[in-house]
C-alpha cells in the first residue's frame, strides 16, 4: 500500500550521510574539506561516482553541452513536465564536504527513498548536477545554469580561462564530461534546491529548516589596476605609481560603501593577483575581484556606481590606470510562492522549526528560476562557516532538510496511488 502524501515519509538520514561521506573522499582537501574544482580530474571521478549510484536507483542520464548532469525517473504521465532537484558537485579549491553535494546527493536520496517506499508521481524527477556552480576556476559562477537560463552564450562560457589560461571548452572535452544536449531546451515544471544556509541566522535562531523566499542579487567587479613596476626600497615614495596602494585604497572604500548602505548589503575583495608578486617590486599590474550583494535591486545598482566611480578617483589621485569587467551579475530573486508554501507546509507537517530566510550566497536556482518556478531549502551549518575546509554540518540537519525535500518535491511532482 502506497503512502499518501500526508503521512510522515521519511529519507534514510545514514544512507545520505554514507553517500556524502563516500563523495568526501574524492577531491580531498588539506585539512578534512575538499579541492574538487569544476572540470578537474577529481570532478571527473565525482561524477563517475554520482553516475553509478544513480544508474543503480533506475534512473537514467542525459548531459548536456555545458556538462550538466540530468538523472531522470520517469513519471507516469509522459507528457508530464519533470520536476527538477540538485545543485552541484564542484568545490571551491578549499571547500568543504557540503556546500552543493548536499543538495545533489539529498535529491538522489529522495528517489532512492521513493524507490523504497514503492512510491509513483505523475511527473518525472530528474536530479541534477549543474556544471560550474562555484566560478572559483571558470568565472563566473553558476555557468552552466547561466547557460540554461539563457544569461550567457556557450561560446562565452567555453571561452572562460583559469588562471593557467585553460579554456573552460577544453578542459570539458578533456575530462570526457561533453555531452551531446544543447543547453537548455528541457522544460521545467518546477525546480527544488537544497543547501547548507552559508551563514549563522538558522543555528543561531535553532531552527531546523531555511524557508528561502529570496536570493540577494550581486556583482562580481574585476579591476585591472595599472601602475609602474619599480625597486621597492630605491624608488622615492614622491615618485611610484603604485598598483598595490590603489588597490587597498579601493577595499577601504569598498567597505565603507557597504557599511554606508546598511542594513542588509554586503562587500568585499576575494581574490587579488599581483604582478610580478615579488617581494621587493612595486607590482606593476593588480588584479582583484569585488563582490557586493543586497536583496534591494535599487541599492545594488547604487553600490555598483558609487565603487566604480570613487575607484576611477582613487587611480587618477595616484596615476594608476583602472580597467572594471563585469565577471558577474544577477539581480535579487524572488522565489515561487507556491513552491515557497509548500516547502514550509512540509515543514510545518514533519514538525520542524522554520523560518523564512534570504540566501546570502548565489546559487543555480537563481538561474532556474528564470525559466520555471523555483524555490529552495537550507540547513544549518556550523558557526556559519562555507568555503572553507572547516564547514560542517550534523547528520541531523542534513535529513532534516532532506525530509522537508522530500514531502515537497512528492507535492508537486503528484503521487499516483
Amino acid at each position: 500500500m502506497v503512502a499518501a502524501p500526508g503521512e510522515n515519509m521519511r529519507i534514510d538520514a545514514d544512507r545520505l550521510w554514507d553517500s556524502l561521506m563516500d563523495m568526501a573522499k574524492i577531491g580531498p582537501g588539506i585539512a578534512g574539506g575538499n579541492n574538487r574544482q569544476t572540470l578537474t580530474d577529481a570532478d571527473a571521478e565525482g561524477r563517475r561516482l554520482f553516475q553509478s549510484w544513480c544508474e543503480a536507483a533506475g534512473l537514467t542520464m542525459g548531459v548536456d553541452k555545458m556538462g550538466t548532469m540530468f538523472m531522470t525517473r520517469p513519471g507516469t504521465d509522459p507528457e508530464a513536465l519533470p520536476v527538477y532537484v540538485g545543485s552541484h558537485l564542484d568545490t571551491q579549491p578549499t571547500g568543504g564536504k557540503y556546500d552543493g553535494v548536499l543538495g545533489v546527493l539529498a535529491a538522489l536520496e529522495v528517489v532512492r527513498s521513493m524507490n523504497d517506499l514503492g512510491v509513483k508521481t505523475k511527473h518525472p524527477i530528474v536530479v541534477t548536477n549543474w556544471a560550474n556552480e562555484e566560478g572559483a576556476r571558470f568565472a563566473p559562477a553558476m555557468l552552466a545554469s547561466g547557460v540554461f537560463a539563457g544569461i550567457h552564450t556557450l561560446e562565452h562560457a567555453y571561452s572562460r580561462k583559469d588562471p593557467d589560461g585553460k579554456s573552460y571548452g577544453e578542459e570539458l572535452k578533456r575530462i570526457g564530461w561533453l555531452g551531446d544536449e544543447d543547453v537548455g531546451q528541457r522544460k521545467m515544471h518546477a525546480y527544488f534546491e537544497y543547501h547548507i544556509e552559508q551563514g549563522p541566522i538558522l543555528e543561531a535562531e535553532n531552527r531546523q529548516i531555511g524557508v528561502v523566499t529570496h536570493c540577494q542579487g550581486l556583482y562580481w567587479l574585476e579591476f585591472t589596476l595599472t601602475g609602474r613596476e619599480a625597486h621597492t626600497g630605491s624608488t622615492p615614495m614622491a615618485m611610484r605609481v603604485n598598483a598595490g596602494l590603489a588597490m587597498s585604497r579601493i577595499m577601504e572604500m569598498v567597505q565603507a560603501v557597504a557599511m554606508e548602505n546598511q542594513p542588509g548589503a554586503v562587500g568585499g575583495v576575494g581574490q587579488v593577483f599581483f604582478s610580478p608578486n615579488s617581494r621587493n617590486v612595486l607590482p606593476g599590474k593588480v588584479v582583484f575581484t569585488v563582490d557586493i550583494r543586497t536583496p534591494d535591486k535599487a541599492k545594488l545598482e547604487r553600490m555598483r556606481e558609487k565603487i566604480q566611480g570613487e575607484a576611477s578617483k582613487v587611480c587618477e589621485q595616484l596615476g594608476v590606470g583602472c580597467d572594471v569587467e563585469q565577471v558577474g551579475h544577477f539581480d535579487p530573486v524572488t522565489f515561487d510562492p507556491v513552491l515557497v508554501g509548500r516547502v514550509r507546509e512540509a515543514a510545518e507537517k514533519l514538525g520542524l522549526s522554520h523560518m523564512d530566510i534570504i540566501s546570502g550566497a548565489g546559487h543555480d536556482a537563481c538561474w532556474a528560476a528564470k525559466v520555471a518556478p523555483a524555490t529552495m531549502i537550507m540547513c544549518p551549518c556550523v558557526g556559519g562557516l562555507s568555503h572553507n575546509e572547516a564547514e560542517e554540518i550534523s547528520k541531523e540537519w542534513a535529513a532534516a532538510g532532506a525530509d522537508v525535500l522530500l514531502h515537497a518535491v512528492m507535492e508537486t511532482a503528484q503521487i499516483v496511488e
